[in-house]
């Protein structure tokens, strides 16, 4: 069921809106999630689709939540940005169209890639399930 343009507003905080509804990014290191290493996974904030694993998640130094692969391919789509005189590739939510931030291929392997996501287009879901990742430590 889509939700309307009010119906997301009344649901979602400021900076969840304008990040999932304006395509805006919040701040490096700002997040809840760029530095945060519990077992679960991460879900879209408008819609619930599942996104990424924990097991996914690794620092990237970038101040983003990074993750080298999705919970799902079809979770998500790929739109080209070219926006700020850059060339990109966007990420968005492929159940409600929300963006979630951008993908890169200078990630770890298996993959390759670094899904660089904004942290206030997450939720997240503690699971015992999920592997801890934090390659810091």
């Amino acid at each position: 069921m889509k939700k309307t343009d009010q119906e997301y507003k009344q649901s979602l905080s400021d900076i969840e809106y304008r990040v999932t509804r304006e395509s805006a990014t919040e701040r490096p290191f700002t997040g809840k999630y760029w530095d945060h290493w519990d077992k679960g996974f991460y879900k879209c904030v408008c819609c619930g689709t599942p996104l990424f694993l924990s097991s996914t998640k690794f620092d990237a130094g970038c101040g983003w939540p990074s993750y080298n692969a999705l919970e799902n391919a079809s979770s998500i789509k790929e739109v080209r940005d070219t926006s700020h005189g850059m060339v990109r590739t966007e990420v968005r939510c492929a159940s409600c169209d929300a963006h979630l931030g951008h993908v890169f291929e200078d990630g770890p392997m298996p993959t390759g890639l670094r899904y660089c996501i904004n942290s206030a287009s997450l939720q997240f879901e503690p699971s015992s399930n999920a592997t801890p990742t934090n390659t810091n430590e």
